[in-house]
């Protein structure tokens, strides 16, 4: 079997299936693994046609770029490290992805001054950091009616006020969670998802 190429990463759906994106060599960049981004996509549905959608600590871009794949209508990336800005920049461009809005900045300074409403926003922190319940404070202000919030963490997540945890996995020692604010619990970003707690 072929061994995939380090600092790259595979598009997985979409119109940009089974392209791939180089990330940089930066540290605290680790990718979404293909099995847990396929998994996500199932729970969000396969198709995010009109959804806006915030990817914090981008690193490789991988959750961005798929969202883009499958239709999302814009994604904005944030990350503080200069130089995966850069290379988010180059993938952008030899993907032609128009629908990119690339900010360097730290991701809890964005979400204070960010004025936006996002349907989808993908939280993947640096590995064992205490950022992820941090970001869940601020994101109320920035996510949208019936929105959802990816969330990758090192620990399962315990309960947090205000927030329903729909869906949860894990891949090795990440753990993966779909949640949304508890008034808006009814249904997935295209009515498919229901809360479990099912295990990849």
């Amino acid at each position: 079997m072929r061994r995939r190429e380090p600092n790259k990463v595979r598009i997985i759906g979409g119109r940009w299936r089974s392209r791939i994106v180089s990330f940089a060599r930066a540290e605290n960049v680790r990718p979404t693994p293909d099995r847990v981004r396929e998994t996500l996509f199932n729970w969000l549905g396969q198709d995010l046609s009109g959804r806006n959608c915030l990817d914090l600590f981008a690193g490789s871009g991988a959750l961005g770029f798929e969202a883009l794949s499958r239709g999302a209508e814009s994604v904005v990336m944030v990350d503080s490290n200069p130089l995966v800005i850069r290379s988010l920049r180059n993938n952008a461009a030899r993907l032609g992805a128009r629908e990119i809005l690339l900010v360097q900045d730290d991701a809890l300074e964005f979400l204070g001054n960010a004025d936006a409403r996002f349907d989808v926003i993908f939280i993947d922190p640096p590995y064992r950091s205490e950022l992820g319940g941090r970001v869940l404070e601020l994101l109320p202000a920035v996510l949208a009616a019936g929105g959802r919030v990816y969330l990758e963490s090192g620990a399962a997540l315990q309960p947090v006020a205000g927030w329903t945890l729909l869906r949860c996995g894990r891949a090795g020692q990440a753990h993966f969670h779909l949640l949304a604010r508890e008034a808006d619990d009814k249904g997935g970003v295209s009515g498919n998802v229901r809360p479990d707690h099912s295990r990849t």
